[in-house]
This record gives structure tokens, C-alpha cells and sequence, in this order.
């Protein structure tokens, strides 16, 4: 315990020489202070709002006290010249041989994964950080124990971003005047604490993606967070630079707001779908008109989906924003030739749909994935950008967005959401949030659009198409068989049972949580080895 500043901290001693220094805890310190009330506050905000939606007391729609700044003619700040182009993004978590081979890649840039790609472990929040220090300064490397290969940098690097935690998120590890500090400035404050300047040496700056705002009141608590920490860091005005991921419902009603409240600070807005997707099914999860079929037939293609991405490109540029387009989650299938050139053909035509839209750049999941999304972007916008490329015909209302997309519901598909929601959360239980899955790359959003579809199809009783209702008896059996057929298949973690019951919980409550991963960190931290330690 720190009592001049009243720190707490507890777990492994991983990083703390170089990241858990005093100086960077009392900044945390200093950002808990001034902005805990403020994120509390607006996280009550969205659960009184829910509340009123559920109720059917409000509907979701364009804001009438913002008209003004959607009507009005008004441009973000420039972007740095490392940013100009970014046709090409590749995400993952931040363990040190997955962010050399990301830096590494070929992409444009890098968003190093704090968030849904990050099972957050005391030790994979630490490491993490100690990574991202070693890569800014380029001492980065890592041995790979069981082959003996070393991976180290190369001269040329992907630009660096970096996702932290979201709002609603805690890090239970630091306790700051006793109570945890939000893990959104945890992630943000350490690496913007340890690295900005340096960044700025290097000709580049402190970058990061900001994930599931929901609203532009969100959007400028970040604002005040990037100004606090320029003044105390010494930084000039506008060197914190960030895109907004739009991945929840209510945020896409708020994109021109969201880019007004940052304007000096945003370079871009980004389409992030399958969190979008996991979204629509909560916000408007007790209507009976909103029941999303299939996950595998909720596509780009579906009326809403393509409303929103045709927005967020209108508004971003019409503000001189970069528009980015969605995730590619493929993973290139080595032992089957055809089914790979099937999904690689599927990723063709997803980035070639998306650069003659008009985004800016997309993202990826893997380093396989790079070489066909540039090459359609490369056609397709032999510029850097395409931000000249105004929007103006496009039209979309609060009904184009509010659409639900059309199908079927099948067994199947249950089955599919079992399956691969249940091995997510044994996999982020025992430590890994980047879970390759039947040929897809998955994180916390697969999990989070498995469980609130089948949580709403049961609350609703649903009929399967083959004419099984979906109810707590019937999902009780199919997760029993799918639960038996991993373990006959011996693909079985030794976290699969706390993951099927807290799988089952989340399906079969009353009550809808909002996020997964709060109760499953509860579990991550019940089971976590941890060291009390002193802030010394």
C-alpha cells in the first residue's frame, strides 16, 4: 500500500519494474480521480435508458437537441501523416510474438488488443504492456520455447494502435481510495504514461481504438481524458489521436456527434460488426419484431447492416474522417484446399464491396488475409483514401437502421452458438481471448452474439425451423450432446465446465446481462493465482 496515495495492487510481479512504476501509478491515480464519478455516471445513463427501451418508453432515433451539429459545416483536425493511409488493419492480442508478427505483417497499422482479443489476467494486462513498451523502442523479441525460433522486429513496422477495456469494464488488480480503477484508463493511462513521447520522438504519436461507446456523452468523457493527459504528459494539443469503433446500436444514431465531441482528437469511425450485430440483438431484445435468425445469415448484405455502413461512410466524409470498413475473421485452412479458396474468395468480395462503398481501409484477423485485402483496396483506391469521396445521395433513416434482418432459425445454427460460445469462454477462462475456431479467428463478440441470441430465442419461444421450440428443457439437451461430442472428440478444455455453466446461466436467467465477460472475469479472478503485493 502506497498511503500517500492511497494505491492498492495485487498480483503477479510480472512487468512491474518497468510498468507499475510509482510515477505511472499515481497517474492512474490522478485519472481515477478526475473521471471515475463521470464514467460511473454515464454507465448509469445507459442502464436507465435500456430500462426505458425495455418498457417500450422510448425508441431509439436521430437526437432533436443535436440537429445543429449534424446540420452543420464543421471538419475534424487533419490526420498525422502516419495515418493517412491505412488500407489494411490487423488486430490481435497483445503477447509478445503476436504483436511482433502483427508489426511485422505488411499492414498499414496494428491495433495491439487489450479488449476483446484479451482475456485480462493480471499477467496478460501486464505483459501486455511491458510488450508494447519494448515494441515502441524496438527491443522487442521473443523466443518461441518449443522450436527455438526467435522473432524479432524488422526495420519496417505496421502503425501501432491500441485497444484499452471499455467503459463498463473494472481492473480489479489496482484499488485506488478503495475502489478498482476502470480498466479503460488502466489500459489507456500505462501505455499512454509510458510511451507517448517516445512516440512522438519517433516521429509517430500515442494512437488507440475506443471501443463500445453507445453514446457521444461517452465520446467526450475520452475527450477530456486525451486533453487531461496531454497537459500532464507535456504533450501538445491533438497528439492523442483515436478512431471510434461504431459496434453498438445507439452509437450509430450519434456518429456526427461522436466525431464533433473529438474532433481534435478522431481520425476515423470503423464499422465493427459482430460486435454491432451482438447490439441490435440486446438493445431491442424484448421485441418479438426484432428476432435475428441464424448468426451465419446476418450479413453486410442485410438491409440494416448495409444502412449503417453506408452511414458511417456518408458521415465520416463529410468531416474529413476516415471511414474503416469490418473484420475479416478467416483463417486460411491448411489441410483442406478447396474450402480455403471458398473463404478466401468470401474475403474478396467482402473487401471489394467494402473499397468501392467507399471505407477507407479494412481490417483482418490474419497475416494470410493481408495480401487479398490490399490487393482490392488497391484497385479499387489507388490513393491513400477516399475521404474526397462525399456521400451526399445517401439517405438512411432511423427505420433503415432499426430493420431487422430477415432468415431462418435452425438447429443448427443453436447448435453452432453452443458450440463455439462455450469453447470461447473455456478459452478466455483459461486465459486466451483469441480463439481459432472451426476456421474462424474468434473473440469476446462470438461469445456475446451466441449467448444473447439464444437468451433471446428462448425468452421469446422461438420455433426452430425443423419445429422444436426453443425453451430451458431443449437447451439444457443440446448443450448435454455438445458438451458430449467435444469431449468424445477430445477438443475438450479443463475450463469446459465453468464455461457451459456460466454459458447456461447467462441463456437461461431472467434477467439479461449485459456483458459476458463481467460475470466471467468475476470467475477469471476466483481462479486466478494471485500475490499480494505492496505498491512499493
Amino acid at each position: 500500500m502506497q498511503q500517500e496515495s492511497n494505491i492498492a495492487f495485487r498480483g503477479v510481479a510480472l512487468g512491474k519494474a518497468d510498468v507499475l512504476t510509482a510515477e505511472a501509478l499515481d497517474f492512474l491515480a490522478l485519472l481515477h480521480r478526475r473521471f471515475d464519478d463521470s464514467r460511473r455516471k454515464l454507465l448509469a445513463a445507459r442502464t436507465a435508458r435500456q430500462a426505458r427501451l425495455d418498457a417500450g418508453a422510448e425508441e431509439l432515433g436521430f437526437l432533436a437537441e443535436t440537429q445543429s451539429i449534424r446540420d452543420g459545416d464543421w471538419k475534424i483536425a487533419p490526420p498525422p501523416a502516419d495515418l493517412l493511409d491505412r488500407r489494411v488493419e490487423i488486430t490481435g492480442p497483445v503477447n509478445a510474438k503476436t504483436v511482433i508478427n502483427a508489426l511485422n505483417s505488411g499492414a498499414n497499422c496494428f491495433m495491439a488488443d487489450f479488449e476483446d482479443a484479451n482475456a485480462p489476467t493480471w499477467a496478460n494486462n501486464i505483459d501486455g504492456q511491458a510488450n508494447l513498451i519494448r515494441a515502441v523502442r524496438r527491443t522487442l523479441s521473443y523466443e518461441d520455447a518449443a522450436s527455438g525460433k526467435r522473432y524479432l522486429l524488422n526495420p519496417k513496422l505496421a502503425v501501432l494502435f491500441v485497444r484499452p477495456r471499455g467503459w463498463h469494464l473494472d481492473e480489479a488488480h489496482i484499488e485506488i481510495d478503495g475502489a478498482p480503477i476502470s480498466a479503460s484508463l488502466f489500459d489507456f493511462g500505462l501505455y499512454a504514461y509510458h510511451n507517448a513521447q517516445e512516440l512522438l520522438a519517433r516521429g509517430t504519436g500515442p494512437y488507440f481504438y475506443l471501443p463500445k461507446i453507445e453514446s457521444h456523452r461517452e465520446a467526450a468523457l475520452w475527450r477530456d481524458v486525451f486533453v487531461f493527459t496531454e497537459r500532464s504528459l507535456d504533450l501538445p494539443r491533438g497528439t492523442i489521436r483515436a478512431t471510434v469503433l461504431i459496434e453498438t446500436l445507439p452509437a450509430a444514431f450519434e456518429m456526427d456527434e461522436i466525431l464533433h465531441e473529438l474532433k481534435d482528437h478522431i481520425v476515423g469511425l470503423n464499422c465493427g460488426r459482430w460486435d454491432y450485430i451482438f447490439s441490435m440483438i440486446k438493445t431491442l431484445r424484448t421485441r418479438r419484431d426484432f428476432i435475428l435468425p441464424d448468426r451465419a445469415q446476418v450479413t453486410m448484405a442485410s438491409p440494416a447492416l448495409a444502412a449503417y455502413s453506408r452511414l458511417l461512410i456518408k458521415t465520416c466524409h463529410s468531416r474529413g474522417a476516415h471511414a474503416m470498413g469490418g473484420m475479416a475473421a478467416q483463417i486460411p485452412i491448411r489441410d483442406d484446399s478447396g474450402a480455403n479458396a471458398v473463404a478466401l474468395k468470401r474475403v474478396k468480395t467482402d473487401k471489394e464491396r467494402e473499397a468501392r462503398e467507399g471505407h477507407d481501409g479494412t481490417w483482418v484477423a490474419h497475416p494470410g488475409l493481408i495480401p487479398i485485402a490490399k490487393a482490392a483496396f488497391d484497385v479499387l483506391m489507388p490513393k491513400a483514401n477516399q475521404v474526397d469521396r462525399q456521400r451526399d445521395h445517401v439517405n438512411v433513416t432511423a427505420a433503415d437502421l432499426l430493420a431487422a434482418p430477415q432468415g431462418t432459425i435452425t438447429e443448427e445454427g443453436l447448435r453452432t452458438n453452443i458450440r463455439v460460445g462455450i469453447q470461447y469462454i473455456a478459452a478466455w477462462l483459461a486465459g486466451n481471448g483469441c480463439v481459432p475456431l472451426y476456421n474462424l479467428m474468434e473473440d469476446a463478440a462470438t461469445a456475446e452474439i451466441s449467448r444473447t441470441q439464444i437468451w433471446q430465442w428462448r425468452k421469446h419461444g422461438v420455433r426452430l425451423d425443423g419445429g422444436r421450440v426453443v425453451d430451458g428443457a431443449l437447451l439444457k439437451t443440446i448443450i448435454a450432446e455438445e458438451i458430449d461430442a467435444l469431449l468424445a472428440a477430445r477438443s475438450a478444455s479443463p475450463t469446459l465446465n465453468d464455461a457451459r455453466g456460466l454459458f447456461e446461466e447467462l441463456c437461461l436467467a431472467d434477467e439479461f446481462a449485459p456483458f459476458l465477460t463481467q460475470p466471467a472475469y468475476r470467475r477469471l479472478l476466483e481462479t486466478e493465482h494471485t500475490i499480494p503485493t505492496t505498491g512499493e
